[in-house]
This record gives structure tokens, C-alpha cells and sequence, in this order.
């Protein structure tokens, strides 16, 4: 029996706005393919709402969210904005305000790398081959949020790394309830022998691993973890750590998957889902028509499982995407110029193959 289920599409700033339009292609091949109702609503943020209302995130947009089952968005930001820091109504107070809003506190991001691309990555094939992550990233706490200062004389500046107790705790539970159901080992990421917040996040942490005994609970520091990241990749399961750490940390194994064309990121909580790939808005290639939209179809994926439930639809639309690699379609971020039979193409392209593989 299908299901009803409201969805809200921003498309954003840059390539977010092409390849946002296969993610919601994908979905609407797989309501007709099942026979769900899935309606589509549009919203505005980031650099193209500042145009439009002076505001990063209008409050229309927010409304439409707060009453959606999940969201679709691509990307925000814009290159003026990254000339002149002084600017002060910047693209990324949209999505920061819109996670606070909709409680969005844990950021989950696989790192899951297709056969097919081993030779994408700079890393040696024979160290990722099998290479399964699941990052947890906190999202509502840390120095993204903490209180910024600037002296008088704009010669010194600080900001508030804090977490609460209840922030580590909500986001732990999911990371460990997840590990159960894959290999049952989590590696918890911090600083703690410097920093007195990463000391609270480790005895919490350490606290609830007497809950989940079942789940092999291992306590690594951020510069360790990101060595053996690049190094052993396969030693990871489920990943915790904060919001700093964990920015960086993702975008550091996006190495393993080839491309962050190829990697798509759940932002969650109590309510609305919030997907989307982890590139940025890309103004150096937007309307080239070149840009990856695979990130955004698995992020469709990702939606259909984790928001709806839907898993045999999520698969289905993950062996889409596994089949048009396997055919040798690929974009240029992952093209590989010393293999034969694969055929580079544009972001349309890559989306119609897709689809084709998905009917």
C-alpha cells in the first residue's frame, strides 16, 4: 500500500539547483514505480532568498518546512560572499538557522564506496576496498553555535566551543542504535586531552557504552582519527563526534568514495528530515552543466529510507545509481582518463542514465 508523504525541494544556490532536479526526478519515478503520493513543494534559501527577501531564510520557507516529512535541498553559498567576509546576512545563516528550527541535532553521512570507482580515489585501491562508514556528526552544538566575540580594537577574537550534556547524549544513543545494526563498533572522535568539552563528550559517551555492551566502543583523538582515516579506512563502523570535527573529518573521507559528487548526508531529529549532498554550491562550474547529481539521487535514497521507511525503495534507487557506474557512465569528477569504455557526460545525462536503470 503506498504512502502519502509531503516533501519540500530547495533547490538553493549554484549547482544545488541542477542537480536537485534529478533527486526529485528520482522521487517521482519511485511514487509512480510503487504507487506513493509524494507531493513537492519549492523553497528558497541562501544566496538566492538574500536577493529576493534580504534574508538567508525566509520565514515562508520555514513555515513550508515545518510542515513537510522531509526535505530535499542541494546547496547555499556564492562567491561574493567569500571575498568579503564583512558581509553580514551570509547564505549559510539560512541553513544554520533552519537545523536549530527543526531541531536537526545529528548529521548522518555513509561513506560507502562503489567497486566501480576505486580508481576515483587517491587512495590505494587495495586500503578502501570494502571501506563501509557511517558517520554521526552532532549539528546544533559547539563553535557553529557558540558565542562569538570580537575586542574593541578587532585585534582579538574568540568562540565558544560548548556542548551540554543532553546534546551528546541524544546523538550518541542514535549513532549506537546504529551500530547494532551493522557491525556493532563505534568509534567516538574527540579531543579530550585538551579540550574540557571533549572531556564531558567522552564520560557521556563513556556512560552510555555501559548500555549498548553489546557494541564495541572505542575512544579515538580527532588528529589520530584523521590519519586513520586515509590509512585504514576499513577499520571504521559508526563514527561519533562533534560538529567541528566531524565537518572536517567527512569531507576528509569523501577521498574514499572518489568525488563529493558521490557522497549524500541525512540531517535528523524528532520530526522533518533535512537531505542533501555535502558539496557546496560550486559557482565555479554552476550552469556548465557538468556538475555530479549522484550525491543528490542518494540522498533521495536516503530520505525514502530513513524518513519514510521505505528500504526496498531506497535500494532500489541505490542499485540505479550502482548499475549506470557499472555501464561506465560517469561525470567529470570521477571519470578515470586511463580506463577504457567509460563515457563521460553531463549532469542530465547521468540523471536520464539513472532513471533509465530505475524503471
Amino acid at each position: 500500500m503506498g504512502v502519502d508523504k509531503k516533501i519540500l525541494v530547495i533547490p538553493g544556490d549554484g549547482i544545488g539547483q541542477e542537480v536537485t532536479a534529478w533527486g526529485q526526478k528520482v522521487l517521482e519515478t519511485i511514487a509512480v514505480n510503487y504507487k506513493h503520493n509524494f507531493v513537492f513543494e519549492e523553497g528558497i534559501m541562501g544566496h538566492v532568498a538574500i536577493e529576493a527577501t534580504g534574508t538567508p531564510l525566509p520565514d515562508e520557507t520555514l513555515e513550508k518546512a515545518r510542515k513537510s516529512d522531509a526535505i530535499l535541498f542541494g546547496a547555499i553559498g556564492h562567491a561574493k560572499y567569500d571575498n568579503d567576509p564583512t558581509l553580514k546576512v551570509r547564505p549559510e545563516q539560512g541553513l544554520l538557522k533552519i537545523r536549530k528550527e527543526l531541531g536537526l541535532y545529528a548529521n548522518l553521512r555513509p561513506i560507502k564506496l562503489f567497486d566501480e570507482l576505486l580508481e576515483a580515489s587517491s587512495i590505494k585501491p587495495e586500503i578502501l576496498r570494502g571501506a563501509d562508514i557511517l558517520f554521526f556528526r552532532e549539528l546544533t552544538g559547539d563553535v557553529y553555535f557558540g558565542e562569538k566575540k570580537r575586542s574593541e580594537d578587532r585585534n582579538t577574537a574568540s568562540d565558544l566551543m560548548i556542548y551540554h550534556r543532553y546534546e551528546v547524549e541524544r546523538i550518541a544513543r542514535k549513532a549506537y542504535e546504529a551500530a547494532r545494526s551493522r557491525r556493532k563498533k563505534l568509534c567516538s572522535v574527540d579531543k579530550a586531552n585538551v579540550l574540557e568539552s571533549s572531556r564531558l563528550w567522552r564520560e557521556v559517551v563513556q556512560e552510555l557504552a555501559k548500555e549498548y555492551s553489546d557494541v564495541e566502543t572505542e575512544h579515538m583523538f580527532i588528529d589520530n582519527a584523521a590519519m586513520q582515516l586515509v590509512k585504514d579506512p576499513k577499520r571504521f563502523d559508526v563514527v561519533l563526534t562533534a560538529n567541528l570535527f566531524g565537518d572536517i573529518l567527512t569531507d576528509e573521507a569523501s577521498q574514499i568514495a572518489g568525488s563529493m559528487g558521490m557522497l549524500a548526508s541525512a540531517s535528523v531529529g524528532d520530526s522533518t528530515g533535512f537531505y542533501e549532498p555535502i558539496h557546496g554550491s560550486a559557482h565555479d562550474i554552476a550552469g556548465k552543466g557538468i556538475a555530479n547529481p549522484l550525491a543528490s539521487i542518494l540522498s533521495a535514497a536516503l530520505m525514502l529510507d530513513i524518513s519514510f521507511g521505505l528500504k526496498n525503495e531506497s535500494l532500489r534507487v541505490i542499485k540505479a545509481v550502482e548499475a549506470t557506474l557499472k555501464q561506465g557512465y560517469r561525470t567529470m569528477d570521477i571519470a578515470n582518463k586511463h580506463t577504457e569504455n567509460h563515457y563521460v557526460m553531463g549532469t542530465d545525462a547521468m540523471g536520464a542514465k539513472v532513471l533509465e536503470n530505475l524503471n
